[in-house]
């Protein structure tokens, strides 16, 4: 997940995006999950009424994919949606987006993410379970193998704190680094730190999306799935090292706003019943057969 500005947003959606800007609303903001309603047919079209527009802001890959099936299979005009589909390729504007109330939610970030968004711009916020995850891969140009890292080693590695974090997380298990006992750890924990860091590993931070075009500059990258899958990189061949999803937290879900309530609320809960459901779970296998997307419901 990137501080990146730049957005790509579909021609639908360019005056919204006109509006976007970087403040963040205030307020103390929560992450209290909203419970998913008992599945039937309770769509409007059954009952005879209008579809609910619902604009949900998404990463292109595998966030925008997904959502594209939901509305091209029919899934959501069959519970009533009328699905808008904006496509943002940084981690920063989909939320300013949201709590601005240019987007209903946006499905392209994981909870540990979230939740440093809200701490550190007070976005009221709210989030379903996790859909999918795209396990986080170590990648490199100059090395097949992790043990082969090299005292002095340049490390690209994502600048936002929750990634970072994750990614340190991957090296200790590794071995590469030694486990440093506190919350928040980041690159600074680690530089000129002899014990934790005894290779003296030197980390390049880099915005997420970048990281796959430094690759050749650095000995290994740590690399968000999505970005990977966007840089051309196939994790289950091309990945040294991939994460395991055995108890993993960053499972990615849709967020909306706290304040939420009524046939939007109601329909923002069947959206994400479609989500969960066994027919995206399938698409998400048939699509990403290797692993490098993968349902929560697998």
């Amino acid at each position: 997940m990137s501080r990146s500005r730049t957005t790509r947003l579909s021609i639908a959606a360019i005056t919204a995006a006109t509006a976007l800007t970087l403040a963040a609303c205030g307020g103390n903001g929560t992450t209290n999950s909203a419970t998913t309603p008992a599945s039937g047919d309770t769509s409007a079209a059954a009952e005879g009424g209008a579809p609910v527009k619902l604009i949900v802001g998404a990463s292109p890959v595998p966030h925008a994919e997904i959502l594209n099936f939901v509305k091209s299979e029919g899934l959501a005009e069959k519970a009533g949606l009328d699905l808008e589909i904006v496509e943002y390729t940084d981690y920063v504007q989909p939320n300013v987006a949201l709590s601005e109330g240019d987007l209903d939610a946006n499905y392209f970030q994981h909870l540990p993410y979230l939740e440093a968004e809200i701490a550190d711009k007070g976005y009221e916020f709210s989030h379903f379970e996790g859909v999918h995850i795209e396990p986080y891969g170590i990648y490199s140009e100059k090395i097949k193998n992790i043990s082969e890292l090299a005292d002095g080693a340049k490390v690209g590695i994502s600048n936002d704190p929750s990634n970072q974090a994750r990614a340190l997380d991957l090296l200790v298990k590794e071995g590469a680094l030694q486990k440093i006992d506190k919350d928040d750890v980041s690159i600074v924990d680690y530089d000129g730190n002899a014990e934790a860091n005894p290779k003296k590993l030197e980390f390049v931070e880099t915005e997420a999306p970048a990281l796959p075009r430094v690759l050749p500059d650095v000995d290994i990258a740590i690399i968000n799935g999505n970005f990977a899958l966007e840089g051309g990189l196939k994790p289950s061949e091309d990945a040294i090292v991939l994460e395991s999803v055995d108890g993993n937290p960053y499972a990615n879900l849709v967020a909306y706003r706290s304040n939420e309530e009524g046939e939007k609320l109601d329909a923002l809960k069947k959206l994400d019943e479609i989500l969960h459901g066994q027919e995206v779970a399938d698409f998400i296998k048939k699509t990403w057969p290797n692993g490098e997307v993968i349902s929560s419901k697998n």
